[in-house]
């Protein structure tokens, strides 16, 4: 069977090709009752635009941003290195992928980013920052502009973003409770490290983990989470007055990504053996950590599909094209040494 093609629609809506064509592509012009007749006629003949097509035809080249945490994160290093890797073979797609490093955890810096974005040299952002009232208003004046917005690791739902590129970090909080529950032997405390409060992506691991941790091991306490906020040196200092502070301690949760100040800290106060650590993202530290038995597990998230998903989804909001859900879900990836991937 043939697929539809703008003619078929032009002769089912009763319009001229030219209509469908401003139609298709959102330009101004066009009466509302005749826009409803060409989405009508898409509708009925299940017409699907090829984009590949559709950008060569309009010789269309995109340019997506991404706002990245300046940070040592190794988590973000990878981020940056994905995109530095995938920048060369997005180019023969007639797509520049560019960078903007924002301090972390600062809103307002994401904010200011986000009001300096032109429409016309740029289609598309990833943001990877907090949510907050001042965020979620800059992320719909952005898209008013009509620049798409891709929210990048963490979630911003409320700021009716585009798109989610991400786990569902409640469930990954969950599978660290349960992993956590059923390593630890005994009575004790646990700690739960995140990068910050306010992080939603943060804030729902912790989330998930309480709620499996009070099912299935009531004779764990969860202590109140330490903020390391990307600071090594921070965390290290944090963590050695926790240690000393609670000789019970049982487990340690890290929910951020950056692992390098719990990593020293472990080291300084030499290691027990008794300690269950869980981390997140399978970075180099990491991998050593877990391969030495420092770490017992490690959740992580495909870097290069996170950002592969993020390209596609931009470019899917710029030509208001449908998407694959399936291809776009991220998943959640469980490392013990017995598994971990080669180099």
């Amino acid at each position: 069977m043939l697929k539809p093609t703008t003619n078929d629609i032009a002769r089912a809506a009763g319009v001229s090709l030219a209509t469908v064509d401003r139609v298709l592509n959102g330009r101004p012009g066009v009466r509302t009752v005749t826009i409803e007749k060409v989405n009508r006629a898409v509708e009925e003949l299940g017409y699907v635009r090829d984009a590949a097509a559709t950008s060569l035809a309009r010789r269309r080249f995109y340019t997506l941003l991404f706002i990245l945490p300046k940070t040592t994160n190794e988590f973000v290093a990878a981020l940056e290195a994905q995109l530095e890797e995938q920048g060369d073979s997005s180019l023969y797609q007639r797509t520049a992928l560019k960078k903007v490093l924002v301090p972390p955890f600062d809103p307002q810096a994401l904010v200011e980013t986000l009001d300096t974005l032109d429409p016309e040299e740029v289609d598309g952002v990833a943001v990877f920052g907090l949510e907050t009232p001042a965020v979620r208003d800059a992320v719909k004046r952005t898209r008013m502009r009509g620049i798409a917005v891709v929210a990048l690791v963490a979630d911003l739902p409320s700021s009716e973003r585009d798109y989610f590129v991400g786990i569902d970090n409640v469930a990954a909080g969950r599978t660290a409770g349960q992993l956590m529950g059923r390593f630890v032997r005994g009575a004790g405390s646990i700690l739960v490290i995140t990068g910050s409060r306010l992080a939603r992506d943060h804030l729902e691991r912790r989330k998930g983990f309480d709620a499996v941790m009070a099912e299935a091991s009531p004779q764990l306490n969860v202590l109140a989470s330490v903020e390391g906020r990307d600071d090594p040196g921070l965390i290290r200092d944090v963590l050695t007055e926790v240690l000393e502070a609670n000789p019970d301690l049982r487990g340690i949760y890290s929910s951020a990504g950056g692992n390098s100040g719990l990593l020293s800290c472990l080291s300084d106060s030499g290691m027990r053996r008794d300690l269950v650590v869980i981390a997140h993202e399978l970075t180099p530290s990491a991998r050593t950590a877990l391969h030495g038995g420092v770490f017992d597990a490690i959740i992580s998230q495909d870097t290069g599909h996170l950002v592969r998903s993020t390209i596609r989804l931009l470019k899917a909001t710029v030509d208001h094209l449908p998407i694959d859900p399936k291809q776009e879900r991220i998943r959640i990836d469980i490392y013990m040494r017995e598994n971990l991937p080669a180099p």
